[in-house]
């Protein structure tokens, strides 16, 4: 399981998140790509904003963030929800990224640990958790193809 390392870094957001139905748990679950994508605003604002994620995604990619989230939703729409739309190959972008400034595994542990926090303040369910496991299975991917190893 994921544990979170970077506490002690500070960001700050305003949350999108609508008020949806509440599961048993008090939190509504993922379940439409509306909630998606809420979800997304709230996480990229986060990682924009965060002290060691922000400089990669905002200078050195120089990522539109208008083109970018509804590019990421295209994916967890399609794992989520079987809708189509998604065409994009992450990896060639880290790669080239990484190219410019290297990746550490740092960096996806903070991009897990911000994933989760985003999920866990105002989502509960089925589809967070199954978000959860890929956004995991991703982070392993992405870091071992770039010669890294993310901490257990």
């Amino acid at each position: 399981m994921f544990v979170c390392r970077y506490k002690e870094m500070v960001r700050v957001t305003m949350r999108s998140t609508p008020n949806p139905e509440p599961t048993t748990s008090g939190l509504p679950d993922i379940d439409t790509p509306e909630r998606l994508g809420a979800f997304l605003r709230d996480f990229y604002q986060d990682v924009a904003q965060d002290l060691l994620l922000g400089p990669m995604f905002n200078e050195v990619a120089q990522v539109n963030w208008h083109e970018h989230i509804p590019k990421i939703a295209g994916f967890w729409n399609r794992f989520l929800f079987g809708i189509r739309g998604y065409d994009g190959n992450p990896m060639a972008a880290h790669f080239h990224i990484h190219g410019q400034r290297p990746f550490t595994a740092e960096h996806f542990v903070r991009w897990l640990e911000l994933f989760h926090d985003a999920l866990d303040a105002n989502w509960r369910g089925e589809n967070v958790e199954r978000m959860k496991h890929l956004a995991l299975n991703v982070a392993r991917v992405h870091s071992k193809q770039l010669g890294l190893a993310l901490p257990e």
